[in-house]
């Protein structure tokens, strides 16, 4: 009798269950038929939105390399698979013409698109859910009165259950933010409020320099202690971790302006960054970031004597390095960094140094007249010991760092 009650029970629940996952399904894949948008602007909010876009570093993600702006389908690796950024240009069908004001407030916010669906956190609402109701408006109407581009989105490439978005409504429960990020510094001048402002909402610098878990939230115990991206690892930009790679807030403000700097130059995803975003903010605000980063009363930069490392990796140096970056580290202006106060070379995990040996950088132009020219791969010509033996050298010599880099960790990285 107890099973006999037991099946019918069993059977509603799943009905039930597959009705629920029916109702998200549709939810998520309706189609928007909300009247197209019409959005007049002064020429005023029109800058201020331009301006706030680019705080927010709204192109980096919605443009590709050869597309429109705000077009959509720049490529994001994710651990979970590619998920490309939106089309968010004023096109009604493909775009966010049928977006009203309060649309865009809830998508940027919340992750969440007029129809329901909902966006994967690639899209860092959990950064820019503080972001002010003038600076949305501003960036809407801005978008609002570009030129519609009529081009659908790619289709992420995201493995099953992934792909699901309805999911995002459990992720959102046990991670989605709605408190401020845990401020890195100390202060409470008015430069500071505003750069803790532009770094954690508008920048949302933490979405890539602080670590994550094994669901992709961001790990804030942690935050801008440095993360995982793609080939590199965004560096740790704390008070502490920015110190200790040499860095003053006038070099940092600086580097945020024009990519360039003593301690070296953007590149990877860094040079994007201060391309679209950085380079247009104001004196003041560039000051703002930095203040906040560093503290109202920052830490003294860590200097590091110049002392010589091996001399297998010495060799090494002056046969394949030497010719751009000096005989003595110093470097040359518009064709290669110096290798003396280097910030990647004083980084404590070598990675982004290995990679950069091994794959080589594009050549680079930066905001006015600085360029860097393109550094070649080694990884054909030195095996992983001879490359251990470079890598160990510019560390001991350059970043008072023991040399305790192992083939190993060569091979590793040459792998991926």
């Amino acid at each position: 009798m107890a099973k006999r009650r037991i099946l019918p029970a069993l059977s509603i629940l799943v009905i039930l269950l597959l009705i629920i996952v029916a109702i998200l399904w549709w939810r998520e894949h309706r189609s928007n038929d909300n009247p197209v948008q019409k959005v007049t602007a002064t020429d005023e909010q029109i800058e201020r939105g331009r301006y706030a876009a680019r705080a927010a570093d709204c192109a980096a993600c919605h443009t590709v390399e050869g597309g429109g702006l705000f077009a959509g389908g720049f490529p994001m690796e994710t651990p979970f698979g590619t998920v490309h950024g939106s089309n968010i240009t004023p096109s009604a069908d493909y775009g966010i013409g049928r977006w009203t004001a309060e649309d865009f407030r809830r998508g940027v916010r919340d992750g969440v698109t007029p129809t329901g669906r909902h966006l994967y956190p690639a899209m860092p609402y959990n950064s820019y859910h503080l972001m002010s109701d003038q600076d949305l408006d501003d960036i809407y109407a801005y978008l609002m009165t570009r030129p519609a581009i009529d081009v659908p989105t790619p289709e992420n490439s995201l493995p099953f259950p992934f792909n699901q978005r309805f999911l995002m409504i459990g992720w959102n429960l046990l991670f989605q933010n709605t408190d401020p990020l845990p401020a890195v510094s100390k202060g409470d001048s008015e430069l500071w409020v505003r750069g803790r402002y532009l770094t954690d909402v508008m920048g949302h610098c933490a979405e890539c320099h602080t670590p994550r878990g094994m669901f992709g939230q961001m790990d804030l115990d942690k935050q801008l202690e440095g993360g995982t991206l793609g080939r590199f690892k965004a560096a740790d930009i704390t008070p502490d971790g920015l110190a200790e790679r040499g860095w003053t807030p006038e070099d940092l403000s600086r580097f945020l302006a024009t990519g360039n700097a003593p301690q070296g130059s953007a590149f990877s995803e860094m040079h994007m960054v201060v391309a679209l975003s950085t380079q247009y903010l104001n004196k003041n605000d560039l000051k703002a970031m930095t203040t906040y980063l560093m503290g109202d009363q920052p830490p003294a930069a860590k200097k590091v004597a110049i002392q010589p490392g091996g001399e297998q990796g010495r060799a090494h140096y002056l046969n394949l390095c030497a010719g751009c970056h000096g005989v003595s580290g110093e470097g040359k202006p518009n064709v290669a960094p110096a290798m003396a106060g280097n910030a990647t070379i004083r980084q404590p995990d070598a990675v982004n140094l290995i990679a950069s040996v091994l794959d080589g950088l594009p050549e680079q132009s930066f905001p006015g007249t600085g360029h860097m020219q393109s550094m070649p791969g080694f990884a054909g010509k030195m095996n992983d010991e001879q490359m251990a033996d470079l890598v160990n050298y510019t560390r001991t010599t350059w970043g008072g760092l023991p040399g305790d880099i192992k083939p190993g960790q060569i091979a590793e990285l040459r792998g991926h």
